[in-house]
């Protein structure tokens, strides 16, 4: 086999494929082997495709002679592609075998057992299974509306014989489901994979539409992308070892602290979990919330806002007493710590609905951070810039706003005529400069409040391994230091990610779907795949990122060479720290139909 490279005269650009020499009626012809695509296209991929296919066509004159049997192809000659959608047409003869890494971990989960044993009960002549796994598999590798995924079907080795209609109305039995197949997946995961729940982090995002009116569902709130469109909130929780646990969705107009009392019953009653250490940021530091924890006998790992402290609390974090400094190389203070268990004032509603003050007991634990305190001073002067373009403006409205760049501004009365300061009607405005000296002495500064403690020194051991005490405290049957605490807070940042891997290689949205019932569904299976995602993450002890992972498998792909022959035309090293893992050998560059039948139905037999 050969290169060859066919110029096109109308548009200049070079298409390449592959070909052979074969004899017929005594003279040598050629034929095509695999088209390659555009010259100009394939050097955004390779740094000299034609040294790379040449090398390619090599390996598989080498590979085609190993068969040892000769390879009739049924594919006719055809002319150099001349436009887009003769490439397109092209590229239908691929089929994707990477997905067998997402089928492992799919009936590893047991998934296909899970709706199997309700669709038995549904009259519904379409597999649902069959549906579900075409939408996970689809969105886990290459994300796409429900019609994208079920026009795109035969890019699998699937039974996909349903139709679109069949796709859309499958979406109510999924969402029917939703809780128990949650519940499913996580004793799943408890069995295999040994999932860890004292720590449970726990973190809201949310996802905007093109739309323009709000509906029951889709509500204008606080965008975390700053988009004035309706939005829908997400909770979700994740496990110790920055897992999927369980999500909902919510209104868009919810604040996040009023979604967690919800989540977390769903977590305790709905998954058995009990006795969990809830950590999360200071969004959640609500009284209502932290009394939940504590009635149910939980503890809580929540950060808090120095500046919204009282000034007792702010005159604790200023006090140099009970630090303990961290200095570099330099001799530079890089960090400081110090902690106190102490009681604190929360505000929650009583039996009767009306919201009191009542005292509770917790650890507070106080961090300053050289490197936060740097980024605090720059983010700072942005906004005193902003706010000194305002100065020595005229107002009527004496009011003055605690957020942004009015919250440095204030406004005094003055005599517009002779500029004396004095009552008056009008107010000119300047900048605060005793708000900008208060917040800069705690940039740098916060607080971490847990009701998570250990052993005391010389405390004995008790039996189990931690117990909730009479003064609301979640004892641990060890030593808990400050560090530690600070340990468990900082496991957030794995959640962020998590987020980040749904709004990226997930494309959770755009929603192609509008009701509310289908965006619901949408979720969840957006909720399988970032499980399935994060798994083979999780299994490369997270050598590999997401983003690797998704595009190593979606070019694990082929192209039919013959009724009974595919040719494979990619290999990585991500691919073969997977394969190893999973037991799947992603280098063989041919394969026959059965080869390929035998390679996928081990994936369902784990």
């Amino acid at each position: 086999m050969f290169l060859v490279k066919i110029p096109n005269k109308k548009s200049g650009r070079v298409f390449l494929q592959i070909s052979e020499g074969y004899r017929s009626g005594g003279k040598v012809k050629q034929r095509k082997v695999k088209a390659l695509g555009y010259l100009d296209e394939l050097e955004e991929l390779y740094e000299d495709p034609v040294a790379h296919f040449k090398e390619v066509a090599i390996q598989m004159t080498e590979e085609k002679r190993r068969l040892k049997e000769t390879i009739t192809l049924s594919i006719p000659i055809h002319r150099a592609l001349e436009s887009c959608e003769a490439l397109d047409a092209c590229r239908q003869n691929r089929k994707n075998l990477g997905y067998a890494a997402c089928s492992v971990l799919y009936h590893q989960l047991e998934i296909d057992y899970f709706l199997n044993n309700r669709r038995r009960y549904k009259k519904f002549q379409a597999n649902l299974n069959s549906i579900f796994k075409l939408l996970v598999y689809n969105r886990t590798l290459f994300p796409d509306s429900k019609k994208g995924a079920w026009e795109q079907r035969g890019m699998f080795f699937e039974d996909t014989r349903f139709g679109l209609e069949d796709v859309y109305r499958s979406l109510d039995y999924f969402l029917e489901w939703r809780s128990a197949l949650l519940e499913h997946l996580h004793q799943r995961m408890k069995k295999l994979y040994d999932r860890k729940t004292l720590l449970m982090y726990y973190d809201v995002t949310n996802y905007y539409f093109e739309i323009h009116e709000d509906d029951e569902l889709r509500r204008r709130g606080v965008s975390k992308e700053h988009q004035p469109k309706p939005i829908v909130q997400m909770g979700l929780f994740l496990d110790e070892q920055g897992l999927p646990v369980t999500y909902d969705l919510f209104r868009g107009n919810m604040n996040d602290c009023t979604t967690f009392p919800s989540m977390l019953d769903d977590t305790v009653i709905g998954l058995g979990m009990h006795h969990l250490i809830v950590v999360a940021d200071k969004g959640m530091m609500s009284g209502e919330n932290i009394a939940k924890v504590r009635l149910q006998h939980n503890g809580y790992v929540f950060s808090y806002s120095v500046r919204s402290a009282d000034k007792q609390f702010k005159a604790y974090v200023l006090e140099d007493q009970g630090y303990v400094d961290t200095f570099n190389r330099n001799g530079e203070l890089e960090s400081r710590m110090k902690s106190r268990i102490a009681p604190r004032s929360i505000w929650v509603t009583d039996e009767r609905g009306k919201v009191v003050s009542t005292i509770i007991n917790e650890r507070q634990i106080v961090i300053y951070s050289a490197k936060y305190a740097r980024k605090a001073r720059k983010e700072r002067q942005k906004v005193i810039e902003k706010a000194s373009k305002r100065i020595w403006s005229f107002s009527k409205d004496a009011n003055t706003s605690r957020y942004g760049s009015a919250k440095y501004l204030q406004k005094v009365p003055v005599d517009t005529s002779t500029g004396e300061f004095k009552p008056s009607i009008d107010y000119v405005t300047i900048l605060n400069d005793q708000q900008i000296a208060e917040d800069e002495q705690l940039d740098g500064y916060y607080v971490i409040c847990t009701n998570v403690i250990g052993l005391a020194e010389g405390e004995r051991p008790f039996n189990q391994s931690f117990r909730y005490t009479r003064d609301g405290f979640f004892q641990l049957n060890r030593l808990v230091s400050d560090h530690e605490i600070l340990s468990m807070y900082q496991g957030l940042w794995r959640i962020e990610e998590t987020f980040k891997v749904t709004k990226s290689e997930l494309k959770a949205r755009p929603v192609f779907v509008s009701t509310e019932q289908h965006i619901r569904a949408h979720f969840l299976i957006c909720f399988v795949s970032l499980l399935i995602m994060r798994l083979l993450e999780y299994r490369m002890n997270w050598r590999h990122s997401s983003g690797a992972i998704q595009e190593s498998l979606s070019k694990a792909s082929g192209s039919k060479l013959e009724e009974n022959l595919y040719v494979f035309d990619y290999f990585d090293q991500v691919l073969a720290d997977i394969g190893g893992d999973l037991n799947l050998d992603f280098s063989r560059k041919y394969l026959s139909s059965q080869d390929i039948r035998s390679f996928i139905g081990a994936t369902k037999k784990t």
